[in-house]
């Protein structure tokens, strides 16, 4: 048995192609974020990859739609999205294919 601390990778992500990595792979990412009120995130997109947003706690926005504990939200490649935590709010984070690269900062 191992044992981590979330605090020790990037802004919550644990698995995928980069480093600190609990398992390096190019096939998919994964991370565990948590939100204060208020925390925003630009409007982007991602080129290639897909990503899949699951609330665990909390309320979200996303775009011009509101999310809540248990909604599970998919973003293909090319969709523009913006983030704002409307409350203190936990995510589960899944894109795939793992491209570190591939998220661009829509103005």
């Amino acid at each position: 048995m191992n044992h981590f601390k979330l605090e020790d990778f990037f802004k919550g992500w644990v698995v995928g192609d980069f480093v600190p990595s609990l398992h390096l792979t190019s096939e998919f990412e994964v991370g565990v974020k948590y939100f204060s009120p208020g925390d925003v995130e630009e409007a982007h997109k991602q080129l290639v990859a897909t990503e899949i947003t699951i609330v665990i706690d909390g309320v979200i926005r996303m775009g011009s739609n509101v999310y809540a504990k248990g909604d599970i939200i998919e973003i293909p490649p090319h969709e523009v999205c913006d983030f704002e935590s409307l409350s203190h709010s936990s995510l589960v984070c899944i894109k795939f294919p793992s491209l570190p690269n591939d998220k661009i900062v829509v103005k």
